[in-house]
């Protein structure tokens, strides 16, 4: 079975309130793209990703006027894709949903968020002291993560899908201000992988397969702030010291380099300076999973030998997003 998550730029803009596709030669929100041009790119990745499931991070809005729903069904009938069902679970005030689509023929697939007295449903709030002032603070999801439970080849599993808050300093003014910003989202950031990381303990305690991935805006070295902080969120959600340990490849070999070549799933365009590149998308899996032996890979146009020899699919992911898919090749359950 295969899974992938993905991070489409500003998919909303491609649609209209009726959830049809803008696809003319308007500007979409990637830079010096326009939106049929980005249309056409993602057509033919998805295309090509061939996947069971792929956990959309920033999908198409839901709101009173629009539909996530709707929109994905649409864009999959217009590519004749076999991913032609779409779920999503807590809608955000954002227009970057978090949704899964995925072929009804080979999974079902429920949206089913759990709650305890310790860390509540993720479209409420937890209470944390993340100023060390000991009052706690209310910690909240702008992007709720998707709980769900799907059944299909590789048996029953659970699936998060997470958009983590970013770090970047947006609306600074001065220097000094995106230092206090940046410091100010990375604890919120590692308050929110902490409540994700009690979510993942209990489904590790009940024996659960579990698959979470998303987008993270983090990752192990990623900035200087981590160093007031001793861990990145990835670390964190994957399990620290004895705790039961979640299992991403990419995040480990980051995890063992400090220094020297490491693996990327973002391409960010600066201008007139040189492009870049991060590692924040991740599929992370249970014990259990990885003892089967999946298999990952990361579709970066240049550093992924198949999608580098591909032109079309090449350019395609170069226009379709500054992110790149994460996919997932999982053998089935054990008969």
């Amino acid at each position: 079975m295969r899974i992938a998550t993905y991070n489409v730029e500003w998919f909303d803009r491609l649609f209209d309130d009726n959830g049809a596709l803008i696809n003319d030669d308007s500007w979409s929100a990637r830079w010096d793209v326009t939106k049929a041009q980005q249309t056409a790119a993602l057509g033919i990745v998805f295309q090509a990703l061939d996947a069971d499931a792929i956990m959309i991070i920033e999908a198409p809005d839901t709101s009173p006027s629009r539909s996530t729903v709707r929109a994905l069904d649409q864009f999959a009938a217009h590519f004749d894709l076999r991913c032609n069902t779409a779920i999503i679970g807590f809608a955000n005030d954002t227009q970057q949903e978090i949704a899964l689509l995925y072929d009804p023929q080979v999974i079902k697939v429920a949206h089913d968020p759990l709650h305890d007295d310790q860390f509540p449903r993720f479209d409420q709030t937890f209470a944390m002291d993340v100023d060390v002032d000991a009052k706690p603070d209310p910690i909240r999801w702008s992007k709720p993560p998707l709980e769900l439970a799907l059944d299909g080849p590789a048996g029953p599993l659970r699936l998060i899908g997470v958009h983590a808050k970013s770090k970047a300093p947006h609306g600074a003014r001065s220097e000094a201000e995106a230092i206090r910003i940046s410091i100010e989202n990375r604890r919120k950031q590692l308050a929110q992988c902490i409540w994700l990381r009690g979510r993942v303990e209990t489904h590790l305690g009940r024996g659960d397969d579990l698959i979470v991935l998303g987008d993270f805006n983090d990752g192990p070295g990623l900035d200087e702030y981590e160093k007031l902080f001793g861990r990145s969120g990835v670390e964190v959600v994957l399990g620290e010291a004895d705790a039961a340990q979640m299992f991403d490849p990419h995040a480990r070999l980051a995890l063992s380099r400090r220094l020297g070549a490491s693996p990327v799933s973002a391409r960010f365009k600066r201008k007139g300076q040189p492009y870049l590149q991060a590692l924040l998308d991740y599929v992370m899996v249970s014990p259990g999973l990885r003892a089967r032996g999946p298999h990952w890979q990361i579709w970066h146009p240049f550093d992924h030998p198949a999608c580098y020899e591909n032109i079309v699919l090449r350019e395609a992911l170069l226009q379709a997003s500054d992110h790149f898919p994460v996919v997932l090749d999982l053998p089935d359950h054990p008969a």
